[in-house]
């Protein structure tokens, strides 16, 4: 259950990264496509801070991203395919994705505290924003209820992304 809620709370919530999602509303197919976006985008992410991060912290919060987020992606994967509804790209997942391939380029170049900070800086700013989206965009658009409840039900593992990667986020300002 706690796998599930994570991947639903991811796929969801990273939509809010992209005004487009904002300014419109989406299909399930779409929000389909976002989920799986915003997911990939942190494990790529989690990945990296596993095997660069110089704080065991770190590591193990970029672990625990892979884990949740790969998780989610299965979850995701096997609704979308119940339900037969294709993800469809759209301009939110392909923003989504661009800026994941920025922030590991950008991650790639530090080392050290320096890695560590601006990893868990994204993590934070990155979970609060697909917060925002599961909440303003994701939910009230869905219209396949089994796809809504999905993401209401991930929702709490965000929440706890989020708080932990604050934790980490205090330990850099002390």
């Amino acid at each position: 259950m706690k796998s599930t809620v994570c991947a639903l709370v991811a796929a969801g919530s990273f939509a809010l990264l992209s005004p487009h999602v904002q300014a419109q509303n989406v299909t399930d197919a779409q929000i389909a496509s976002i989920v799986v976006t915003a997911n990939q985008v942190d494990i790529d992410a989690g990945k990296l801070a596993e095997s660069q991060a110089s704080s065991p912290e770190v590591k193990a919060f970029g672990k625990q991203m892979v884990t949740d987020h790969t998780g989610v992606n299965k979850q995701a994967t096997e609704l979308v395919t119940r339900l037969k509804v294709k993800p469809e790209d759209n301009p939110t997942s392909k923003s989504l994705a661009s800026g994941g391939n920025e922030n590991v380029k950008h991650l790639q170049q530090l080392k050290g505290a320096a890695f560590d900070k601006a990893y868990v800086d994204h993590e934070v700013a990155y979970h609060q924003q697909v917060l925002d989206a599961v909440d303003k965009t994701l939910i009230p658009s869905a219209q396949n209820a089994d796809l809504k409840a999905l993401l209401v039900k991930v929702r709490p593992a965000f929440v706890a992304h989020l708080e932990h990667a604050k934790h980490l986020q205090s330990s850099f300002t002390k």
